[in-house]
C-alpha cells in the first residue's frame, strides 16, 4: 500500500510541475488547468497519507515486532544531501527531513497558485466594467472612424473634436455630440471624422479626456499614394508567456511591436494593423462562459491593458489604426457551425460593436444585404483590399459541397478579383483568418485545406486577374501562431521542376501567413510542402511575438532604367528585430506588363537554426502517429460495423 501511495504521490507531483510549466510558458490549453489543480489534490492526500504513517525516523521495527529508537549508524551528511534532493525533485516525503517534505509540497502549491492567479487574476481582479479607451479603425483620404467607450453617464454628452496636428491648440473642430450611451451597445460609440485632408496629421480629443491622433491616407494618383506601409499579425493572449510580475493584461506583443515601429524611419512608418483574428481567446485557458456578457468582458479586458499606453520615441500603442479580421476563438476553437448557432449571436455582438463599427466599408458588390455583411473592402494607396470573413459563413470542411466563405462572399471576391483597378494601384492584397496553403499538416481542416475546391476557384479568378489586369496579388493570413511564405504558381506558367522545389523563391501567387502577435509557439514542426501545388517559399515557427511589415514603393527597374516598378518588400519582425525580407514587383505602367510577374527573390535571412532538422523529424513523427491513430479507429469501427451487421454484437 505504501509503495502504491509513493507511486501516486511521485507522478501527481511531476503531472503538477509538468503541466504547469506547459500552461504558463508553452501553451495556455484549456486541459492544462483541470490536471493540475486534480493532480494537487492527488497529491496532498497521498502525501498526508504517506507522512500518517511513516513511522519517526529514528524509529526501527524489529523481527519481534517491536521498535528500537537505534538510529542507524552510517547516517551520512552525503545520504542526507541526497535523500532532499530526491525529495524536492519527486515530491515524495523524506523520512529523514520532513522540513523537505513540506518544502516539496510547497512548492507543488506555489506551482498550482500560478496557475490559478494566471487563470483568474485578470478576471477577478480587473473586470473592466468601468474601461474607457478610445481608438482609430479605418482611415480614408478623407474619413477617420473613431470607436469610443464611456460607461459613466456623468460623462455625458461626450463632445468629440478634432484638428490638424499643426494647428494652433485652440483650434479644434467639433465633429459631434454623444448624448447617450447604454448597454445594448455595452457603452461603445462610433464616430466618423469627415471632410478631412489627404495625408494630413491629425489629433482628436473628447470631453472625457480621451486624446489621440491618426494620419489621413493619401489622395488617389497623387504621389504620394504610390507608397505606403502597414503591419499584420494574428493571436494576442495577455500576460504569457505568464509572469508573476507583470500586470495581468499586459499584452508583451504590442509593446514588442510598437518599440519596433518606433525605429523606423518616417517613410516605412505603418499606416495601420490589418489584425487577422483572434484577439481574444475567450475558450483559452479555460472558459467561464458563452454569454454575451462574457464575450464582451474579454474585449473590454484587451482594451483595459496597459499596454496601449506603451509609448517608444513618443509613438504610443494605441494611436495606430487597427482594423480587423473575425477568426474561431472569438467565438469557438475552430468554428464552423455558421452564424445562427450558439453561441456565435452572443460572440458577434462584442465584435460589430468593437470591431466591425471602425472597421473600412463592405464591398461595392457584397450580394448581401449591407447589414449582414462581415468582409470589407477598400483601397490605400497602391494597394486595394478585401478582407475575407472566413468563419461566419463556413460549414463543415471536406464534405463536397463545403464552403469556407458562404456563397454571398465568394461571388463577392470574385467580382473584385475580376475588377481592374484604377491607375496607381498595382496590387490586390486578399486577407484571411486562415491559411490558404494546405502545407500545415495539423488541423489542416481548419484551414482553406479543408475546402480545397472553393479553394482552387479562388486560385483560378487570381490567376487570371494576374495575367489579364497587369496587377499582382498577396495574400496575407495568421492563426497558427508561425510564419510561412508560400507560393501557388499558375498552372499555365508550366514550371519546371526545379523551379517547384521547396524552400525557392520564384513565380506564382504569394502568401505570408504570420502571428502570433503575443502568444505560444510549438516547437514541433508541422509545416512542409509535399506536392508541386503550394510551393514554400519560408518557414519560420518559433517565437511568441511575430508580425509582418509590409512596404509598397516605386523603384527603377534593375535591369529597364526606363521601367519603373512598384515594389513590395515583405519585413518579418520576430521578438521586434527582423529577421527575414522578401520582395516582389510588378511594371507600375500598364503598358508595360506581362502574362508573368517577376520572381520574388530573398532580400535578407537571419533564420538559421542548429535544431531544425530534428524539430522537422519530430513534426513528422507527430504526422504519423496522428495517421496510426486515425488508421486504427477506421479499423476498429469497421470491425465493429462488420460485427453489428452479423448480428454477432447487440
Amino acid at each position: 500500500m505504501v509503495s502504491l501511495l509513493r507511486g501516486i504521490a511521485a507522478t501527481s507531483s511531476a503531472t503538477i510541475r509538468f503541466f504547469a510549466f506547459v500552461l504558463l510558458r508553452w501553451i495556455p490549453g484549456w486541459p492544462f488547468a483541470p490536471i493540475v489543480f486534480t493532480s494537487l489534490v492527488i497529491y496532498l492526500s497521498s502525501i498526508l497519507s504517506l507522512v500518517k504513517d511513516e513511522p519517526p525516523s529514528g524509529d526501527r521495527p524489529r523481527k519481534d515486532g517491536k521498535t528500537s529508537t537505534k538510529r542507524a549508524h552510517v547516517s551520512s551528511a552525503s545520504e542526507s544531501c541526497d535523500s532532499a534532493l530526491k525529495t524536492l525533485l519527486t515530491g515524495l516525503p523524506s523520512k529523514r527531513s520532513p522540513v523537505w517534505t513540506w518544502i516539496t509540497a510547497l512548492i507543488n502549491i506555489v506551482v498550482s497558485c500560478l496557475a490559478l492567479d494566471f487563470l483568474v487574476r485578470g478576471l477577478v481582479v480587473f473586470p473592466s466594467n468601468e474601461v474607457t479607451f478610445s481608438r482609430i479603425g479605418y482611415v480614408s483620404p478623407t474619413t477617420a472612424n473613431l470607436v469610443f467607450r464611456e460607461p459613466d453617464t456623468a460623462q455625458l454628452p461626450v463632445v468629440v473634436s478634432y484638428q490638424e496636428a499643426s494647428h494652433e491648440p485652440n483650434k479644434w473642430v467639433q465633429e459631434g455630440t454623444v448624448y447617450m450611451l447604454n448597454n445594448s451597445t455595452d457603452f461603445t460609440k462610433t464616430v466618423k471624422f469627415q471632410n478631412l485632408k489627404p495625408g494630413t496629421h491629425y489629433r482628436y480629443r473628447l470631453s472625457n479626456n480621451k486624446t489621440g491622433s491618426f494620419v489621413t491616407a493619401p489622395r488617389p494618383g497623387s504621389r504620394e499614394a504610390s507608397r505606403m506601409s502597414f503591419v499584420t499579425s494574428s493571436c494576442l493572449k495577455p500576460n504569457f508567456p505568464y509572469n508573476i510580475l507583470s500586470h495581468p493584461l499586459r499584452v508583451p506583443g504590442i509593446e514588442i511591436m510598437t518599440e519596433a515601429l518606433a525605429k523606423l524611419p518616417e517613410l516605412l512608418k505603418p499606416s495601420f494593423m490589418l489584425f487577422l483574428g483572434d484577439f481574444i481567446y475567450i475558450d483559452v485557458p479555460f472558459r467561464f462562459g458563452a454569454s454575451m456578457n462574457h464575450y464582451r468582458s474579454e474585449y473590454r479586458r484587451i482594451y483595459s491593458s496597459p499596454s496601449w499606453a506603451f509609448t517608444s520615441k513618443n509613438s504610443t500603442a494605441i494611436d495606430l489604426p487597427w482594423i480587423h479580421s473575425l477568426d474561431d476563438h472569438e467565438i469557438e476553437n475552430d468554428w464552423s457551425k455558421g452564424n445562427k448557432t450558439a453561441p456565435y449571436p452572443a460572440a458577434a455582438d462584442p465584435f460589430i460593436h468593437y470591431h466591425v463599427s471602425a472597421n473600412p466599408p463592405v464591398p461595392a458588390k457584397p450580394f448581401a444585404h449591407p447589414d449582414d455583411v462581415t468582409y470589407f473592402s477598400f483601397v490605400n494607396g497602391p494597394a486595394s483590399f478585401f478582407m475575407l470573413d472566413t468563419r461566419t459563413y463556413r460549414s463543415e470542411p471536406s464534405q463536397t459541397n463545403s464552403t469556407i466563405l458562404g456563397y454571398a462572399q465568394l461571388q463577392s471576391l470574385l467580382e473584385y478579383l475580376a475588377t481592374p483597378e484604377p491607375a496607381g494601384v498595382h496590387w490586390k492584397i486578399v486577407s484571411s483568418s486562415v491559411p490558404f496553403t494546405k502545407n500545415w499538416h495539423v488541423g489542416t481542416t481548419d484551414t482553406w485545406g479543408g475546402f480545397l475546391n472553393e479553394r482552387r476557384s479562388v486560385f483560378e479568378a487570381m490567376w487570371r486577374a494576374e495575367r489579364e489586369l497587369g496587377i499582382r496579388i498577396i495574400l496575407l493570413s495568421g492563426d497558427r501562431h508561425e510564419f510561412a511564405a508560400t507560393r501557388f504558381p499558375d498552372p499555365a506558367l508550366e514550371l519546371t521542376s526545379e523551379e517547384l522545389q521547396p524552400n525557392t523563391p520564384g513565380l506564382g501567387v504569394h502568401e505570408f501567413s504570420v502571428g502570433p502577435l503575443s502568444m505560444f509557439y510549438l516547437p514541433i514542426r508541422s509545416y512542409r510542402q509535399t506536392d508541386t501545388e503550394d510551393v514554400a517559399v519560408k518557414y519560420a515557427p518559433d517565437g511568441n511575438s511575430k508580425f509582418g511589415l509590409i512596404d509598397i514603393a516605386e523603384a527603377i527597374d534593375e535591369v529597364d532604367a526606363s521601367v519603373r516598378n512598384s515594389v513590395l518588400t515583405y519585413s518579418l519582425y520576430v521578438g521586434g528585430e527582423v529577421v527575414w525580407k522578401y520582395q516582389l514587383s510588378v511594371p507600375a505602367q500598364r503598358k508595360n506588363t506581362t502574362k508573368v510577374h517577376p520572381a520574388g527573390h530573398v532580400l535578407e535571412d537571419r533564420l538559421l537554426s542548429w535544431d531544425g532538422p530534428l524539430k522537422m523529424a519530430f513534426g513528422s513523427l507527430s504526422d504519423v502517429v496522428e495517421l496510426g491513430i486515425k488508421k486504427a479507429t477506421w479499423v476498429y469501427e469497421e470491425a465493429l460495423s462488420r460485427l453489428r451487421s452479423t448480428g454477432r454484437l447487440g
